[in-house]
């Protein structure tokens, strides 16, 4: 049988072996799709002939890959060098449409408190508190496409007055039922971070600013490209967490997914081997899967699917298991 611990000898090893050509090589793709949607099809290809607009269908597949690429640099996996690490998660921020460090932050803090209250997750309610109506109000906006406009919308926060965000801060810490919006406003009121992401907000502005006066009277194409980026992404981030136990923060579910799409979504399916294991690079997680005799928790595009059944009450979740694995503080900021 597969050893079952991953040592910390084991775990350096897979830092060491982080595929920086092929990290690099993924980024030059994703950022010459994103120049080819946002500039270079309505500048011209759109003019020769509206049929090249087909070509965005295929290229939606790429939004999630996309995420999982930003998502190596937000854990400091992308490079062995943070300094590279960290301005290729800032470029590829910016493409995406919210700056790195706030995406940075928020999954960090998602890490330290899946799965526990007051946050929980983003399906569950409390029927004393909430009636699943509105509960459902909240959630499906969410799922089909509400997290990617919160993402694209909430640096907008860090525009106002330092005077400002220091009374939301002080409010949003003493409200125990917001823990983590104080701990991401905590974190962010630094100088530093603040410039980073004005900086990285205004460039966004800028990059999509002028992507829509390329689009001009064919605007609606390009509105049509992030509202199926703003879906994709939304609809798909929960899933590896929905209807599953509470109070255990490094659980997730393992899904099944065909080798070639795993590979292409960076073995993102392999969701609960990386909880369990924050700091080893994607390429490595199919062996860890089998190391750790692991094993699926279901389909990939049936968890998706299962998704649309809404909201789960509290008291209606799976029983909790037993906690096992990394903790959550071995994910560090």
């Amino acid at each position: 049988m597969p050893s079952a611990t991953w040592t910390k000898e084991s775990a350096h090893s897979s830092r060491s072996s982080i595929p920086g050509p092929i990290n690099y090589a993924l980024a030059a793709l994703q950022i010459a799709v994103n120049a080819l949607q946002f500039f270079l099809l309505p500048l011209y290809l759109l003019p020769i002939s509206l049929w090249w607009a087909l070509i965005l269908l295929p290229l939606a597949a790429l939004n999630n890959p996309f995420w999982a690429l930003i998502h190596e640099a937000i854990h400091d996996l992308f490079h062995s060098s943070s300094r590279i690490n960290a301005t290729a998660g800032r470029l590829l921020a910016v493409f995406f449409g919210a700056p790195f460090r706030l995406l940075q932050i928020t999954h960090l803090l998602h890490h330290k408190f899946n799965r526990l209250p007051p946050e929980q997750g983003t399906e569950v309610y409390d029927p004393r508190k909430v009636s699943r109506f509105r509960a459902s109000i909240g959630y499906y906006f969410r799922l089909l496409g509400g997290l990617y406009l919160l993402e694209v919308l909430s640096p907008l926060i860090f525009f106002l007055p330092q005077r400002v965000l220091r009374i939301c801060e002080r409010r949003m810490s003493a409200d125990p039922t917001n823990q983590h919006g104080g701990s991401v406003v905590k974190y962010l009121l630094h100088d530093e971070k603040i410039q980073q992401m004005r900086i990285d907000s205004l460039v966004i502005m800028i990059v999509f600013g002028l992507s829509f006066v390329c689009y001009g009277e064919h605007w609606k194409i390009l509105f049509a490209i992030l509202l199926a980026r703003g879906f994709l992404i939304s609809f798909l981030d929960n899933v590896y967490h929905y209807n599953t136990p509470m109070f255990d923060v490094s659980f997730a579910q393992n899904l099944d997914l065909s080798r070639y799409l795993s590979r292409l979504l960076l073995n993102h399916n392999f969701h609960g081997i990386h909880h369990k294991n924050p700091n080893i690079s994607w390429i490595c997680l199919p062996g860890l899967f089998i190391e750790q005799a692991a094993r699926f928790e279901g389909n990939y595009f049936t968890a998706a699917v299962v998704q649309l059944c809404g909201p789960v009450a509290l008291s209606q979740l799976p029983p909790q298991r037993a906690a096992s694995g990394e903790p959550a503080s071995a994910v560090t900021f």
